[in-house]
C-alpha cells in the first residue's frame, strides 16, 4: 500500500521537471538576447567606417541600415555574414581550368 507522500512525491517529479525545463529554456533566450546586444554594440562599430573601409570588408552601407533595422533583440550578425558571403560569391573567380601561360621565359624562343 502506498502513502499519501510516496503520492505526492511521485506526482511532483513531472512538475519539477517542466520548472527546470522552463528555467533553462528561459536562461537560453536570456543568454542569446545578451549576445545579440553585444554583438550590435560590436557591430555598430563597423556604422563608423568609411564606404571604402566597408567595401574592403565585403559590405555597404545599406547591408548595415538592413541589418540594423532588425528588433533590438535580434543579433545583425547572421545578416552582415550573409551579405558578406553573397557579395564574394558574385566576384568573378580566376580561371581554373586551361592552360596558365609560365613566368619564365621559354627556353626556344631564347635561342631562336
Amino acid at each position: 500500500m502506498t502513502t499519501q507522500a510516496e503520492t505526492c512525491k511521485t506526482a511532483a517529479e513531472p512538475f519539477g521537471r517542466t520548472i527546470a525545463y522552463l528555467a533553462g529554456t528561459f536562461a537560453s533566450r536570456v543568454r542569446l538576447v545578451v549576445l545579440a546586444f553585444k554583438n550590435r554594440r560590436d557591430a555598430a562599430v563597423l556604422a563608423s567606417f568609411d564606404d571604402r573601409m566597408l567595401a574592403d570588408i565585403g559590405l555597404t552601407r545599406s547591408d548595415l541600415r538592413e541589418a540594423f533595422s532588425e528588433p533590438l533583440w535580434r543579433d545583425p550578425s547572421p545578416i552582415l555574414v550573409n551579405r558578406v558571403m553573397g557579395h564574394r560569391r558574385w566576384r568573378a573567380a580566376p580561371p581554373l581550368s586551361g592552360r596558365v601561360p609560365s613566368i619564365q621565359p621559354s627556353v626556344r624562343s631564347a635561342q631562336g
